[in-house]
């Protein structure tokens, strides 16, 4: 998933940033439409897999393996349901998606003007993406927090809420604000060093490649 996120990402980002002198093609900065862009890219491909996963876990017993899963899904629903679900899931990963990519370009902006330096070792990029991390699982983790609950709502087959924005006042409503950032820790603990780890893998597999271009 991560790697197909960042090929579309890199390929959006590429054809909606302006060339040095050209005006912008869009009055909003492309690597947040192209973090967006591979959220929703990224998800669509996935996510059958992901319910597949999830059935197998709730739905014990109900099916014999994966394809055995992938089968009966399709007799039961037709290939629209492999993607039951599919709203909640893009709600949380596109704000995640495109915060994500768009703090990491706009900081890799910044410590070039700084620094004055046009290269970013591999360490600073591992920081710069932490730091991206960081800042995106912050900014977006009450769309998680309102996303698990309504998924919950779902699979006890009861609909707690009418939609994300009523989710999110319930929440504050019932828990105020500490209860929509309940599990931040943990879940920063695990989202930060994979995105700083990705950015930086991303970033050193392009200068091999751009390297081993121009040596040919």
């Amino acid at each position: 998933m991560v790697t197909f996120m960042l090929f579309a990402y890199d390929t959006v980002n590429k054809n909606l940033s302006p060339k040095p002198g050209e005006q912008p093609k869009l009055p909003i900065p492309a690597s947040l439409v192209a973090g967006a862009c591979a959220g929703v890219s990224s998800t669509l491909v996935t996510y059958p897999l992901e319910l597949l996963k999830t059935r197998l876990t709730i739905q014990r017993g109900v099916y014999d393996g994966l394809f055995d899963a992938f089968i009966k899904i399709l007799q039961e629903g037709g290939p629209g349901e492999l993607y039951r679900g599919l709203t909640p899931s893009l709600i949380g990963v596109v704000p995640y998606c495109a915060t994500n990519y768009f703090a990491y370009d706009t900081l890799r902006k910044a410590y070039r003007k700084i620094f004055k330096q046009d290269k970013i070792g591999n360490i600073e990029t591992l920081l710069i993406g932490s730091a991206a991390g960081a800042i995106s699982s912050s900014a977006t983790f009450p769309l998680e927090v309102a996303r698990k609950h309504m998924q919950v709502g779902a699979v006890s087959g009861r609909q707690v809420y009418d939609n994300v924005l009523h989710a999110l006042s319930s929440i504050l409503e019932q828990e105020r604000i500490q209860g929509l950032y309940k599990g931040l820790g943990p879940s920063c603990m695990k989202l930060v060093p994979a995105a700083g780890i990705s950015f930086m893998c991303y970033e050193a597999c392009k200068r091999i490649l751009v390297e081993k271009e121009d040596d040919e």
